[in-house]
């Protein structure tokens, strides 16, 4: 019982304290935006950019890919994309998995993952680009 009226003596900060960390919050919330809002044009000139290739075969495809301003919207394109990616599992991870062991293995294998994909895709880009 006197645990009880102990805690509820505590005010709702002191209750709170120490069941997360607010430090990095407001930067993961305006990276998560600020990817989001990248990839909208970004998005939409790709999928213009792709729907305006039917008939090409590789060579004009790797031609294309060679364009410097196409080279780096590609690139700028996926490090977004594996970025803001990154950011919402984080998050879901983070509110989903409770075992702390669990929810750090998972958050290392996520960020891990993340930035193998991106790396290899953009040398897969550069490449293509630099005819490699």
């Amino acid at each position: 019982m006197a645990g009880n009226s102990v805690r509820s003596m505590r005010t709702p900060l002191a209750r709170v304290r120490g069941l997360g960390s607010a430090k990095d919050g407001v930067h993961h919330w305006w990276a998560q935006r600020l990817t989001a809002i990248a990839l909208v044009p970004l998005t939409l000139w790709f999928v213009v950019s792709v729907a305006g290739m039917a008939g090409m075969d590789h060579a004009e495809a790797a031609a294309w890919v060679g364009s410097p301003a196409v080279t780096v919207l590609l690139v700028l394109l996926v490090a977004a994309t594996f970025w803001h990616a990154q950011l919402g599992v984080q998050v879901v991870i983070e509110d989903y998995v409770h075992g702390e062991g669990c929810k750090l293995a998972a958050l290392i294998a996520v960020k891990f993952a993340a930035v193998l994909l991106a790396v290899a895709t953009i040398v897969a880009v550069l490449r293509l680009a630099f005819g490699g």
